[in-house]
């Protein structure tokens, strides 16, 4: 059967995975009756839950005689290094881009690394029924985003279709017809998408997605470069410096057929497989025949911007809601993570009770975080620091981000105060539609941390943010941090309604009646700038006399609700989130009075 090997590349939201739906329900791949969730590929409970593509995932389809694999790619900067690896299992890609909104930096991100390894485009206007849409100036403005990334004449040549992912249908013109569904499509991509490479030679693999599997253990999934690879065949995996990592045996070769993965006799050249049997090789690695010698070349991975201290929960409560609480099992999670990860990068304390985890961006080790706290972990996460480098001189760089914000004109000023504030500097302003305006800043990774959420408040939750790595540049100076104390609990127990009533004029609560604090644990954010210790367990004095019922009713403001990523944003060096299945609590590193000042003292010493 001919082979077809494609990723669909788009920004968040855009509609890539609800385009992957409806390619296989159109090409036959689920029976007329057969029930299927919505977003199918979408498998993981986080992804549904935030309708994000985490992980990238292949899936196939059959149209006409051809075989069509299809790489579904993540949609955010922060899982860019997932992108890196796919593009080099296909030889086209389908660029699907929103009619309203058109190419942003993700979509510059993953189109930059598909044309540098000479992929040549179909670019798909999808959401062309949005009542905002632009098409013809979208068009013009993939146009010059292709020619600004030094594309060639051949590349900048890209067929265009026009349609909608969830009606399911394309075709050569905006108005349609819509009754061909998207068989325009799958012509274009049969006619312009070269077929699967094959290269002389023995069989050659390169690892580049990696999964555990609990019945046949470790799954790697790669296109094969050359030669075939059968069921317990004898190969080797060497890495990329050319050294055997192991030797072994084939145990299973699994292929995609529709949405499952089932085994097959004989992987040939070009096919996108998994093999399983192997328990060392990783991602990058490269699986070949035993008498190979010289590695695949892999993509270089863009390094880490972000790190994040992971230490063992030692809060009073530890223990009381997870059973995974000791630093050995936070350790081999962490690792086991990193070998499928390779953005990830993992270091060890010198007391190890503590992991330095980088990544690509808050969102990552957020979402790491989140399936840990899910598989019932317990621990402690520091605020995100960014990953400085210095140059030949000697001189300090941090990384620079390329930030595009989307917002009504009226909240612009705002934004664009802001954002100077966290020493961006701004590149363009220029409306965008609808009264919107698109700001594009280059800010330091450092101001941008916990920026999320007040740019939300600033803006009445109008505002759409998108971020992307940039370059390492001259460090940009000091950024004011949070202006507020935190109100922290003198003693343990349960807060009570009345203690908290009391403190409402001293900040907003973060915690309500009944929940568990101990000493050092951060209840609220103080009015002002200083910390304060408060007593969240007094109770109301009672005395012989009768009072009127309503000055008994306790009427209690909402708590702040703090969620994983807005904590992490939010809280200050001197501070951490602890971390369990149940809950989000926040706390200061030293949970003892004497011991903060001490640490205080020492610190101001130091300065």
């Amino acid at each position: 059967m001919k082979l077809r090997n494609i990723a669909i590349i788009a920004h968040v939201d855009h509609g890539k995975t609800t385009l992957v739906d409806k390619l296989l329900q159109q090409s036959g791949a689920f029976r007329e009756n057969q029930r299927v969730a919505e977003r199918v590929m979408d498998s993981g409970d986080i992804e549904k839950e935030r309708g994000i593509t985490i992980l990238a995932k292949a899936t196939s389809v059959v149209w006409g005689d051809t075989r069509v694999n299809i790489v579904d790619t993540p949609g955010h900067a922060d899982f860019g290094g997932e992108v890196e690896r796919i593009l080099n299992m296909v030889d086209g890609a389908i660029v699907l881009v929103d009619a309203a909104e058109g190419p942003m930096p993700q979509t510059k991100f993953v189109v930059s690394k598909a044309l540098k390894i000479g992929l040549r485009p179909i670019v798909a206007i999808n959401k062309v029924d949005r009542p905002d849409a632009r098409i013809q100036e979208v068009v013009n403005e993939v146009f010059d985003l292709f020619a600004a990334l030094d594309a060639t004449d051949e590349q900048l040549d890209f067929p265009i279709l026009y349609g909608s992912g969830r009606d399911g249908w394309m075709a050569l013109n905006p108005e349609g017809p819509k009754e061909d569904g998207l068989a325009p499509l799958f012509d274009l991509v049969l006619k312009h998408v070269p077929p699967a490479k094959v290269e002389e030679g023995s069989f050659r693999m390169l690892g580049t997605l990696l999964e555990a599997n609990p019945f046949l253990g470790r799954i790697i999934t790669g296109r094969i470069s050359a030669g075939t690879v059968k069921p317990n065949q004898s190969i080797k995996v060497i890495d990329r410096d050319g050294n055997v990592v192991e030797q072994g045996r084939v145990s299973k070769i699994l292929a995609f057929r529709g949405i499952e993965r089932q085994p097959i006799e004989l992987g040939e050249a070009g096919d996108i497989v998994s093999i399983a049997g192997l328990t060392k090789g990783t991602v990058a690695d490269t699986f070949c025949a035993p008498e190979v010698e010289e590695p695949i070349l892999a993509q270089p991975i863009d390094p880490p911007t972000v790190t994040m201290s992971f230490l063992v929960n030692d809060s009073p409560l530890a223990g009381t809601e997870g059973d995974k609480v000791t630093s050995r099992m936070i350790r081999d999670r962490l690792f086991r993570e990193a070998e499928g990860n390779v953005t990830l990068k993992i270091e060890e304390s010198g007391d190890k009770d503590s992991f330095f985890v980088s990544g690509r961006g808050e969102l990552q080790l957020a979402i790491l975080i989140e399936t840990m706290r899910r598989e019932g972990f317990e621990l402690a996460v520091s605020r995100p620091r960014v990953v400085f480098s210095r140059d030949e001189a000697g001189s300090l760089l941090e990384p620079i981000e390329e930030v595009v914000i989307d917002v009504d004109e009226e909240y612009s000023g705002s934004v664009v105060q802001k954002m100077s504030e966290r020493r961006a500097e701004m590149i363009e302003m220029r409306p965008s539609g609808g009264n919107r305006q698109r700001l594009l800043f280059h800010a330091p990774t450092r101001g941008l941390i916990g920026y999320q959420s007040e740019l939300m408040t600033d803006t009445r939750g109008t505002a759409i943010m998108n971020r992307l790595f940039h370059e390492y540049a001259p460090f940009k100076g000091e950024i004011p941090g949070r202006r507020n104390g935190v109100l922290i609990s003198n003693d343990q127990g349960e807060a009570v309604a009345y203690a908290l009533w009391n403190l409402e004029d001293r900040g907003p609560m973060m915690i309500e009646p009944g929940w568990k604090v101990y000493t050092g644990m951060i209840v609220g954010e103080h009015n002002r700038e200083n910390d304060l210790e408060v007593n969240v367990l007094k109770g109301k004095k009672l005395t012989n006399i009768r009072t009127t019922s309503k000055d008994e009713a306790v009427r209690l403001t909402p708590p702040i609700r703090m969620t994983l990523e807005r904590s992490l944003a939010w809280i200050q060096d001197d501070e951490l989130v602890e971390v369990t299945p149940k809950s989000i609590r926040l706390r200061k590193v030293h949970l003892d009075p004497n011991e903060r000042k001490r640490a205080e003292r020492s610190k101001e010493t130091a300065a």
